[in-house]
């Protein structure tokens, strides 16, 4: 079943804020091979993807049936150990081609204090799996 239209600016936050810890920093930057003691850039993903699942729950769309398409972060200052983050996610696009939906994404990270830290935007393309397909 296709993705419906009217999800364009709709907002989906993630489900708790997420505080920058030396551990989570640590076991993040082992898992992408990130060298050195700094917040690994690509960091956000962590909340943004926290973001993306409450929008997935909340429109019942199978993770089976998305690929990642596309991301990027745009960033108003660097992470920082400390800082607790919060991220909403918000639907700025939708097209379907050949079958499929083709979803864009913005996922807003804030910190505590409500100031936007990076925005991270993301492609993502929904198979319907139609009856029948294999």
């Amino acid at each position: 079943m296709p993705v419906d239209p009217s999800l364009v600016g709709r907002e989906f936050p993630a489900p708790a804020p997420l505080t920058v810890t030396p551990e989570r920093v640590a076991a993040f930057a082992a898992a992408v091979g990130h060298p050195g003691g700094d917040v690994p850039p690509t960091f956000p993903i962590v909340l943004a993807f926290d973001a993306m699942m409450a929008f997935f729950d909340a429109e019942q769309v199978d993770l089976h049936r998305i690929v990642h398409g596309e991301q990027r972060f745009a960033y108003a200052r660097p992470l920082a150990t400390g800082d607790e983050l919060s991220a909403t996610l918000t639907v700025t696009g939708l097209r379907q081609i050949g079958g499929a939906d083709i979803i864009a994404t913005a996922s807003e990270i804030t910190d505590a204090t409500g100031a936007v830290v990076c925005t991270g935007k993301a492609t993502l393309v929904h198979s319907s799996g139609s009856e029948g397909a294999q």
